[in-house]
């Protein structure tokens, strides 16, 4: 079959077009890539080799933006118009709630919103680190890299944009440009939450199964007070079968995407949510309210009850007593002046009608010895990791940088005493590992896995503000008591 013809076909299967439509949308394709056709090769996508007849046709460049604009263009003549999708989305929602996700993640993936061809070229595993949980280690490949021209665009670019920000509704059939990417077949479900509109879609880029976002309507900031519980809460009561949180609203502590209010959710059972409670807490005032430190690297205090109205009154005590509360002897300071230092990552999940929130405190104060954080990756770390610890690595999800699958390939080389060009900052870890590790080619890659694990589990340990250790307990029970 000719490939204008294959594609009308498949945009008339997708519910996008009628039979009638079949010649306007040849036509509308030939607009896009030009008037020559060609036979299915069989071998590559219809949209893949719709895209290279175009550039042979001259319709566009051969670069990366050119080709996301126009493979974006094609996939939404084969995508449902956005209120098709959330009127189809919402009838199956009667059914279920899982029926109607299941419906939409799938519509996501295969009009290509979803990349899950590029997803599947990540690197992921789970180890046991020392401390007995277990972390799940992923170096992300997915993302493209950057168009030189789109770098060169964004160094002189001025004024406000359109759309505000990725997270923008606008971004919905947004046909994109060089320092925006192509949201011509995004579709985003429209929902109340906490009496104000919101929506709700899937990451272009998942970090894991079914990853979400919802998003407020308006562009505003981030914050985490009482109604962000409010919000967790009642998007359980709406998709109880996807967990549901939100980054910290400061710098260093934060996600990277401040400027626009949103959560993130998904259905994946990260390794936080499976560690048990090493120290049951009460409080008399809310005896329907079980509450308890988390057996976590960071500091997280869990509450769980089937009484949401009760764990939204005790979960905003303890956001606004974090955000007051100082430790002099742990570097643990609320404020300087008008600059606020402490927030929490909130995360919410379901166990049947119990809602289970993790509150993980926060504290984003730098110092001299450490400029970029005190409860952030030290420098010894950041041979791994460096930047910011985000929601999803609260969790215990690590979300690596693409640079490490070569350079940990350099570092398996110099384990082996083979040729290899091993990068000068994992040249001191490397050693350290090599003086305690027994390492052959038959175990290289277990220990390279454990070890990097154990690494995360450092990082995640550098960003607890109450340690593991003596003085870290004197401190958790300090806040505590305060309570």
């Amino acid at each position: 079959m000719m490939l204008f013809e294959k594609f009308a076909n498949q945009a008339i299967q997708n519910g996008r077009f009628a039979p009638l439509d079949e010649i306007y949308v040849m036509n509308k394709v030939r607009a896009l890539v030009g008037d020559e056709d060609i036979q299915d090769d069989g071998q590559h996508s219809i949209v893949e080799q719709l895209v290279a007849t175009a550039i042979k046709n001259g319709k566009i460049d051969d670069g990366i933006t050119a080709r996301e604009i126009l493979s974006d263009q094609l996939y939404d003549l084969l995508t449902p118009t956005p209120a098709k999708v959330n009127a189809t989305f919402w009838n199956k929602y009667v059914e279920s709630p899982e029926t109607a996700t299941n419906w939409f993640y799938h519509l996501c993936t295969h009009n290509n919103y979803v990349k899950v061809s590029a997803i599947k070229r990540n690197v992921e595993f789970t180890k046991q680190v020392r401390d007995g949980n277990q972390l799940e280690i992923t170096i992300n490949l997915s993302k493209p890299e950057k168009d030189p021209k789109a770098i060169a665009k964004a160094a002189h670019s001025t004024g406000k944009k359109y759309p505000q920000c990725a997270l923008c509704m606008e971004n919905e059939g947004y046909l994109g440009r060089l320092d925006h990417a192509a949201r011509s077949n995004h579709r985003i479900i429209r929902m109340m939450i906490g009496g104000k509109p919101w929506g709700f879609q899937y990451s272009p880029y998942a970090y894991f199964n079914e990853h979400c976002i919802f998003l407020d309507a308006k562009h505003e900031p981030m914050q985490i007070n009482q109604q962000t519980l409010i919000n967790l809460v009642e998007i359980e009561k709406q998709f109880p079968h996807y967990f549901v949180g939100s980054n910290a609203d400061l710098p260093i502590v934060g996600g990277s995407m401040l400027a626009h209010e949103h959560y993130q959710g998904g259905k994946h059972i990260f390794p936080m949510m499976k560690a048990p409670i090493k120290q049951e807490v009460s409080f008399k005032d809310y005896p329907t309210v079980k509450a308890g430190i988390v057996d976590w690297p960071m500091s997280d205090l869990r509450l769980v009850s089937n009484d949401d109205l009760a764990l939204i009154d005790l979960g905003a005590h303890i956001i606004n007593s974090w955000d007051h509360y100082s430790d002099q002897s742990l570097q643990i300071k609320a404020s300087d002046g008008q600059t606020r230092h402490h927030t929490v990552t909130p995360i919410m999940h379901r166990n049947g009608d119990k809602f289970i929130l993790d509150l993980v405190l926060r504290d984003n104060n730098t110092s001299d010895q450490f400029p970029l954080g005190i409860f952030h990756p030290h420098a010894k770390l950041w041979h791994i990791k460096k930047e910011n610890i985000g929601l999803i690595e609260v969790m215990g999800r690590a979300i690596l940088p693409a640079r490490l699958k070569n350079e940990l390939a350099e570092v398996k080389k110099f384990w082996l005493g083979q040729p290899n060009q091993i990068a000068d900052s994992h040249l001191p870890w490397a050693k350290e590992v090599q003086e305690h590790r027994e390492i052959n080619s038959e175990n290289v890659n277990e220990v390279l896995e454990e070890e990097v694990a154990q690494i995360f589990s450092d990082v995640l340990a550098d960003a607890g503000v109450f340690k593991n250790n003596e003085a870290g307990r004197a401190g958790w029970q300090r806040f505590i008591d305060q309570l």
